[in-house]
C-alpha cells in the first residue's frame, strides 16, 4: 500500500478542508486513523469538522491564494511538533464567462490557489517526504483537465497543469518511497459551481446527471487510489469514458462545440 502508516504527530495535510470534497477527504484520512491538519480560510467550519473527527486534528486558517501565507505553513506545522506525511492539494476555485469580459485580478487569484498553491506546497513538503522515505500527495484536478474550456478557460488550463504536474511528479518520485495521485472529478454538488456564478439550473442542464457523483465518493475513490499507487483516478464510470474520449478529440473542434453549450457564454 502506498498511504504511509498513521503515526502520532505524523499528520495529513488537507487543502479547502471546511468543505465538500475537501471536508470528506479529510473524514476518509481521519477514517484511516490518519492525524489531520485542516486549512481553509473558514475557522469556524474547520473547527466544527475537528470536533467531529475520530482522531487528532488540526486548524490552520490561511489563504492559500497569498503566497505569504503559503510559505508559513512549514514553520506553523514544524512549531506544533507535526510532520506532513500526507499532502492533500484540494482548495481551489473557478471564475466564469469569456476572456473579454475577464477580471483580471479574480483570474490570476484563481491561478494563484489552483496552480500557485499545488506547485508551492509540493515543493515545500515533498522534499522532506523524501528525505524520510516515506509520504503521499494526492493533487486534486478535474476532468476539465482533460479538454478545452470555454467560459472556464483559465480553470480548465489550471487543472491540465495540475495534471500534468501531477503525471510528472508520478514518474519522478518512482522508487523513493513516496507516491502521488491526481484526483480528476467531474461535477460534484458542493455548492462550487454556484460560487463560481453558475446558475443552478443552467449548471445541471450543462453536466446530464449520469455525471454526478457525490462528494464522499469521490473522496473515497481518491484516498482509495492514493492508497493503491493510482497515478489518476476519475470517479464514476460515466466521467472516465468521457475523459477518455475528450482526450482523443480533435481539441479545435472540440473547444467549438463546447463554447456553444457552456452557460459562461450565454
Amino acid at each position: 500500500m502506498s498511504l504511509p502508516t498513521p503515526a502520532a504527530a505524523h499528520v495529513a495535510l488537507v487543502t479547502g478542508a471546511s468543505g465538500g470534497i475537501g471536508e470528506e477527504l479529510a473524514r476518509e484520512l481521519a477514517r484511516r486513523g490518519h492525524e489531520v491538519v485542516l486549512v481553509a480560510r473558514s475557522r469556524d467550519r474547520l473547527e466544527a469538522l475537528a470536533a467531529e473527527l475520530p482522531v487528532p486534528a488540526h486548524v490552520v486558517v490561511a489563504d492559500l491564494s497569498d503566497a505569504a501565507a503559503r510559505a508559513g505553513l512549514p514553520a506553523e506545522l514544524e512549531r506544533r511538533g507535526l510532520v506532513v506525511d500526507v499532502l492533500v492539494n484540494n482548495a481551489g476555485s473557478s471564475t466564469l464567462g469569456p476572456v473579454s469580459r475577464s477580471d483580471a485580478d479574480a483570474e490570476l487569484r484563481m491561478v494563484a490557489l489552483d496552480v500557485g498553491a499545488v506547485v508551492d506546497l509540493c515543493s515545500r513538503f515533498v522534499p522532506g517526504m523524501v528525505a524520510r522515505g516515506r509520504g503521499a500527495v494526492l493533487n486534486v484536478a478535474s476532468t476539465a483537465a482533460f479538454q478545452p474550456l470555454p467560459g472556464q478557460a483559465a480553470y480548465g488550463a489550471s487543472k491540465a497543469f495540475v495534471l500534468s504536474y501531477s503525471r510528472s511528479l508520478v514518474a519522478e518520485l518512482r522508487g523513493s518511497g513516496v507516491t502521488a495521485t491526481v484526483l480528476c472529478p467531474g461535477p460534484v454538488d458542493t455548492g462550487f459551481g454556484e460560487a463560481a456564478g453558475f446558475d443552478r439550473d443552467d449548471f445541471e442542464k450543462a453536466l446530464p446527471r449520469p455525471m454526478w457523483v457525490a462528494a464522499r465518493d469521490v473522496a473515497r475513490a481518491g484516498v482509495a487510489g492514493l492508497d493503491a499507487g493510482r497515478a489518476v483516478v476519475v470517479p464514476g464510470a460515466v466521467n472516465r469514458v468521457g475523459a477518455v474520449l475528450a482526450a482523443r478529440a480533435p481539441q479545435g473542434l472540440l473547444a467549438r462545440v463546447l463554447a456553444t453549450a457552456h452557460p459562461g457564454l450565454r
